[in-house]
């Protein structure tokens, strides 16, 4: 018998460190554009939820058609963790042969790598649909996504200032000083309809059950990249606001029919969710993002696995 492959094990520091000089924002435009072209196997993601302590785990697994790995990825979220000093995230990445099924690599990245893609997708996002001046950036939560989009941001839509809002006072507070300390300025409102007032490129971040916004809440030439609702029991945008934006875009039309924003909107409804642009098509430019200054557009994505696929595969041919 043919002696097994060695398996490569990395742990968040070396991953750090074989991060470093990744163009992240561009390499998820590649994802995404791999996955509108078809050439990307993702299956339907498993879900396990949990009640007490509030929590989820997904699981995201796949393969690009070219390569000769397949990936799978586990990732939770348990939102009491920062009472504790944990973060809110955590998980690993698997990587399999696939001629073989043999196990290549295990990155323990603690969702890390999760946490950065989903970011660099809300920079994707922006990047094509956000207006083209942005004077303050609007943030609806206070957890790992609320600081890492707005960092993600800057490579794309360049700015500053944060208006924020959060459920949780001391967790706003505790949001502004770490944002402040990155050299960010940022200023806590009292609801999410006074970030939309101030503010025309707006992030939601956060596993609200039911809506933050509200259609009259946006003015013209706003654009909301709402990341929260990754699950068909979560909603940060009423439903009018998918319904009357003048664009609508996601990751994948498929995922998006059972879980989150457009899940609510449209449900089964294929002729509305066929008018939902995907950012790949965007990217390969067959269907364009913002055209007008004055347009309301909306992303909402839930999270693809070629996501994970693209960035695990560029961690592992790091030097």
């Amino acid at each position: 018998m043919a002696a097994a492959s060695p398996i490569a094990f990395l742990d968040l520091p070396q991953i750090e460190e074989r991060l470093k000089g990744l163009d992240l924002v561009g390499l998820m435009e590649g994802a995404f554009a791999a996955f509108s072209r078809g050439e990307a196997v993702v299956p339907t993601p498993g879900e396990l939820l949990l009640r007490d302590p509030p929590g989820e785990v997904h699981i995201k697994y796949g393969y690009l058609t070219g390569s000769d790995t397949y990936v799978i990825k586990i990732a939770s979220g348990f939102w009491n963790n920062p009472e504790r000093g944990l973060s809110s995230s955590d998980g690993l990445l698997l990587v399999f042969r696939k001629e073989t099924g043999e196990l290549a690599a295990v990155l323990n990245d603690r969702g890390r790598l999760t946490d950065l893609r989903t970011a660099a997708a809300g920079a994707v996002a922006a990047k094509h649909l956000a207006p083209e001046r942005v004077d303050a950036i609007g943030v609806l939560g206070c957890g790992i996504q609320a600081d890492l989009q707005v960092q993600l941001l800057q490579s794309v839509r360049p700015c500053r200032d944060i208006v924020v809002w959060g459920r949780n006072p001391e967790r706003a507070s505790a949001y502004a000083r770490r944002m402040q300390d990155k050299d960010f300025s940022v200023e806590i409102v009292s609801s999410p309809s006074e970030v939309a007032s101030r503010c025309r490129l707006i992030v939601t971040a956060t596993a609200s059950p039911s809506p933050l916004l509200q259609w009259s809440d946006l003015h013209p030439g706003t654009h909301v990249t709402a990341i929260g609702a990754d699950s068909a029991n979560k909603q940060e945008l009423d439903e009018t606001i998918i319904r009357n934006a003048d664009a609508v875009v996601t990751d994948s039309r498929v995922q998006a029919r059972s879980r989150g924003e457009l899940g609510r909107a449209f449900g089964v409804d294929i002729n509305a969710m066929n008018r939902v642009i995907e950012i790949g098509e965007i990217v390969l430019e067959t269907a364009k993002g913002r055209v007008k200054p004055d347009q309301i557009t909306v992303s909402t994505f839930s999270g693809l696995a070629v996501q994970d696929i693209a960035i695990a595969s560029a961690v592992l041919k790091q030097p």
